[in-house]
This record gives C-alpha cells, structure tokens and sequence, in this order.
C-alpha cells in the first residue's frame, strides 16, 4: 500500500510550511486521482470476476453437465443450500438441478445485486479497482459488507488495517475453514494492488 508521508514530506519541504486542512485534503484528491482511486461507477473487473468464480466453484457437477444443489459444508445444519457458483437464497433447495447457462445467469444476477451493495457501502470513499473487486468477493461470500469493519477502515483510508481484517473472516459456524484463510488471503493480496 502507498505510503503518502513521503510525498507529504517532499511538498511540505518544497514549499518550506506545513499545510492547512483545505491544502491536506487537495494534495490527497491529487494522490488518488493520480492512483485511480476516484469513487466512479463501480463495477466488477475481470479479477474480481476470476477470484469470485474461483473461489465459489460450479460445484456438484453430475455425470450428465448438470449440476445439484448442495449443503453448506461448513455449517452444522448444511444451511444455506447453494447451487452453481455459490448461489443460495430461499428458491435454492435440496433436488435442485441446473444446466450450466441457468448457473451462469444467476451468478450474472447475484453480481449485480453484490455489486451495488457493495458500492452502497462504501459511498464515496476512494477506491482503486483492486479493493472493489477485493471487497465485491468478500461481500459475495460474507453478505457482511454493510457491517464489517474492514469497511468502515476502507472509508476512513485505513487500508493497510482494513487489509488486514480480511484475515478476521476465517469461520463458519465458529470454526477456522482453510478454505476461507485461503480465500481471504487471496482477497487481501488482491485488495492491496494497486
């Protein structure tokens, strides 16, 4: 992650002063435009994309292309259902069967829904596309944009410590998952390009 002490520190030495709250906040406006960190439309870019399809797997492919509902495998109860590449929702079921476009076509719908929740969440909060696609993933998995702190970090421009809460987010039903230590740290590594 750019540190921005060394730049603050250069204008601070070329100009001989320190600077007022108006010239803080223009010289990192400049610093994010430079970066491409300007909250715009937001959407998903292909490594997002990549790491969410990744990650969620078309999973139970049966002898015949299709694929089945499963359990949760890490829940003790097997909630939620899921089908495809991690959907789940109250119409998915145990018995569920889908071709591989009827997988793809919700995987496009539940995007978008991710999508904009995720930029809800942020608001207008400097973003590079690396941390969208970072958090998108993490929000597809978690549902828990909206009340993590990893995003309240991201909006205040703590991103070293929001990088660092991805590692938080490692259980299911109060057990580590490799899987998602793995998962998560793939989202960190991704978050921290920029």
């Amino acid at each position: 992650m750019l540190s921005r002490k060394p730049i603050f520190d250069e204008v601070r030495h070329l100009l001989g002063r320190g600077f007022d709250r108006a010239e803080v906040a223009r010289l990192d406006a400049a610093i994010d435009s430079a970066l491409g960190m300007l909250p715009a439309a937001r959407e998903l870019g292909d490594a997002g994309k990549a790491l969410i399809r990744k990650w969620e797997g078309c999973a139970r492919r049966r002898p015949d292309g299709r694929f089945e509902a499963y359990p949760d495998p890490g829940s003790a109860d097997g909630k939620p259902w899921t089908i495809g590449w991690g959907s789940t929702g109250p119409d998915i079921r145990k018995g569920m069967i889908w071709t591989q476009a009827e997988c793809d076509a919700r995987f496009d719908r539940d995007i978008v829904r991710h999508v904009e929740e995720v930029a809800a969440a942020l608001g207008d909060a400097a973003t590079s596309q690396n941390q969208f696609d970072a958090l998108v993933s993490f929000h597809y998995n978690t549902g828990a944009i909206g009340r993590a702190t990893l995003t309240r970090l991201h909006k205040a421009g703590r991103f070293a410590e929001a990088q660092a809460e991805f590692g938080k987010w490692i259980y299911n039903d109060g057990k580590p998952m490799d899987g998602l230590k793995a998962r998560r740290a793939e989202e960190a590594a991704l978050y921290g390009l920029l």
